[in-house]
């Protein structure tokens, strides 16, 4: 078992805060405005995609590794629908959608996005309890 450490603490006005790990690196989240946030950092639930994306990254940089694939860049944009349920908001559907660059194969890359989303990301294991995660991708080779 692996143990995660964070310290937050306010920045600035109501809700600006920031996260640190052990490490020293920073982030910033910030309230909604309908609150009083003022647009100083991401919010939760923005945090939240942002990790999906990061994850899902990072194993699929790792998989295409393996493949032999020749990878120049990466990204991926997040889209997703927020439903009440009782006193909270949760994601209901999220859609990804992965764009890279490089000389890869179309299967290749439909392998290790499926092997991130079905096996090795762990926040997309959380957060499928309550969310479809679906995807789509393109390859612009060079």
């Amino acid at each position: 078992m692996a143990n995660v450490q964070l310290s937050l603490r306010r920045k600035s006005g109501e809700f600006h805060l920031e996260s640190t790990n052990q490490n020293g690196n920073t982030v910033d989240t910030d309230g909604s405005p309908d609150i009083g946030g003022q647009g100083n950092g991401l919010r939760p639930m923005e945090l939240l995609l942002a990790s999906l994306a990061s994850c899902s990254a990072i194993d699929i940089i790792l998989i295409m590794k393996k493949q032999r694939q020749q990878l120049d860049d990466i990204r991926i944009d997040v889209l997703a629908e927020r439903v009440s349920v009782g006193n909270h908001s949760e994601f209901a559907s999220i859609h990804m959608s992965f764009h890279f660059d490089g000389n890869i194969k179309e299967e290749k890359a439909k392998r290790a996005i499926d092997l991130s989303l079905d096996d090795y990301c762990s926040v997309a294991q959380i957060l499928k309890k309550t969310a479809k995660i679906s995807y789509d991708f393109d390859i612009n080779a060079h």
